[in-house]
């Protein structure tokens, strides 16, 4: 299996609801078809750099994961359907940027932790 990030630009006019339904969809899709989610990180609403569909910001979230090769042609069919999603780009991480993630969020962990006390 091959790690993999994910980031998905949904339509700005979702609602709460709606945005972490379609959200929800494709780590589902991921899931069933054999991966394994590593992180989820749903940025929420953003500026885009360019208008896109004449809609200037967008609902952002970033999926980690690690799964078979075969899953993402299965994932981008589904995402050039779904028509709440304006544009989506599928990354391979090797395993020196996967040991940074997890490092990196194991220091924003740990820094949390010491701001609550």
């Amino acid at each position: 299996m091959s790690n993999y990030e994910l980031m998905v630009i949904f339509t700005p006019v979702l609602s709460e609801e709606d945005f972490k339904a379609a959200q929800k969809k494709f780590v589902d899709i991921i899931k069933d078809n054999g991966g394994q989610i590593v992180h989820e990180n749903p940025w929420g609403l953003r500026s885009l750099a360019y208008p896109i569909q004449k809609k200037t910001t967008g609902m952002y979230v970033v999926v980690e994961y690690s799964a078979p090769t075969d899953l993402n042609e299965k994932l981008k069919i589904q995402l050039n359907r779904d028509e709440n999603v304006l544009r989506y780009m599928v990354t391979s991480i090797d395993k020196y940027a996967a040991e940074y993630n997890a490092k990196k969020r194991g220091a924003l962990n740990a820094e949390s932790k010491t701001t609550e006390a």
